[in-house]
């Protein structure tokens, strides 16, 4: 008992604790900061990730209107629900169920 008492009295031992304490909690990148920041990066990288999907589907939409005149109909008639002047356009939604 009384080495152990020794150990926690000795001035290396209470730098080097008074140290890592200081690092853990009260220095500007302190272990919550750390989680946090870690946190950031991989909501960031998902968004990256999501993105840059979403710009290679519409690289490939563009691609597919500059070279094909029948999808670019079938593009104007999808999303902008463009019609000629002899059709008529019904747009059915979907409601989701109440609970």
């Amino acid at each position: 008992m009384n080495r152990l008492l020794d150990i926690f009295r000795n001035k290396y031992f209470l730098s080097a604790a008074a140290f890592v304490v200081w690092m853990l909690f009260f220095d500007k990148n302190d272990m919550l900061s750390q989680y946090e920041y870690r946190a950031e990066v991989h909501k960031l990288q998902e968004e990256k990730d999501f993105y840059e999907k979403e710009t290679a589907q519409v690289k490939k939409d563009l691609n597919e209107l500059n070279t094909n005149l029948n999808t670019a109909e079938k593009f104007a008639r999808e999303k902008y629900f463009m019609k000629k002047d002899n059709e008529d356009v019904f747009i059915i939604i979907k409601e989701a169920p109440k609970d």
